[in-house]
């Protein structure tokens, strides 16, 4: 399951990059995120009648009461908001520098793991966090340098990060690291529940959130475009499915393991991400990526070091 987590994370930014169009993204980004909240909310459904061994067509699903639905809130909106950032980031980098950089939501989990779940860290887990701020600014320096010289990010071939990539991605991964632990909390707060009940609730405030959010982007679009499937194409799908397995791989991670093995699958993608761009992409590295690469492995080592 984890190798599966890898590889799917790693693709990601790769494909949403494939998908471009003229350097221009040509779907709705909360389309595409909708349907990926209804393919993981069609598998709970599915797999919690199967827990049950409920008939299809039975309507009883066993759901608690309203009460414990309101905590999945909070985590859907979050989700939401990040998982339509994500797919803008990439107008701004290219997917190598996007994967290393994501690894500062590293620091935001682990200070409010300290916060929320009352965890110590100890001094090498600090110094691991301390690398791996020095990676991300070495990284993005070197983007910010080469995004200067670039004409056209969407056939470049270099590094590249542009001042609004910095921000989005900064953002992103503070709302990655609030959204990751509050989850876990939830989940773990609610032993009583089955996790495919939890993912019911989440993915249907999920869904709701999406397709509000399509609906005003298609209402306040300057081409007034309200086709949900415009510009998909084989990729959009691949992205949808994968993202789906995803979503699965990592709640059931967090509900039976911990948020810092999810962050070890995202550390570990970034070599996913890295070998597949330079393949599709012909991504050429420069010195400040390799540092941060290796700074990032490093902390990586020593954050989880027992």
């Amino acid at each position: 399951m984890l190798v599966s987590g890898v590889l799917i994370y790693g693709s990601h930014s790769v494909l949403l990059n494939l998908c471009k169009v003229d350097g221009k993204i040509p779907f709705n980004s909360a389309s595409v995120v909708l349907m990926i909240e209804l393919t993981k909310l069609l598998f709970s459904l599915t797999m919690r009648r199967l827990e049950l061994g409920i008939r299809v067509g039975s309507g009883r699903l066993g759901l608690p009461s309203f009460k414990y639905w309101v905590p999945f809130s909070i985590p859907a909106l979050l989700y939401c908001i990040n998982n339509n950032i994500v797919v803008h980031i990439q107008l701004y980098m290219d997917p190598a520098s996007f994967q290393v950089l994501s690894n500062l939501k590293i620091a935001a989990t682990a200070v409010l793991y300290r916060m929320v779940m009352r965890r110590r860290l100890s001094w090498i887990q600090w110094l691991a966090l301390g690398l791996l701020t020095i990676a991300g600014i070495s990284n993005s320096y070197g983007g910010l340098m080469n995004a200067g010289t670039v004409d056209d990010y969407s056939s470049s071939s270099k590094v590249h990060v542009t001042m609004w990539g910095l921000v989005l991605v900064m953002t992103y991964c503070a709302i990655s690291g609030a959204s990751g632990v509050y989850t876990e909390f939830i989940l773990k707060r609610q032993p009583q529940l089955s996790l495919h009940v939890q993912n019911i609730l989440l993915y249907i405030f999920g869904a709701v959130l999406n397709l509000l959010v399509f609906l005003v982007s298609s209402w306040s679009s300057s081409d007034g475009t309200t086709d949900f499937f415009a510009g998909y194409t084989f990729v959009t799908w691949a992205i949808i499915l994968t993202q789906a397995g995803n979503g699965l791989i990592i709640s059931a991670v967090m509900k039976h393991a911990s948020n810092i093995t999810r962050l070890f699958i995202i550390s570990c993608a970034m070599l996913v991400t890295t070998v597949a761009s330079m393949v599709l992409f012909s991504l050429e590295l420069n010195l400040y990526f390799c540092l941060s690469f290796v700074l990032v492995i490093v902390a990586m080592v020593l954050y989880h070091r027992k």
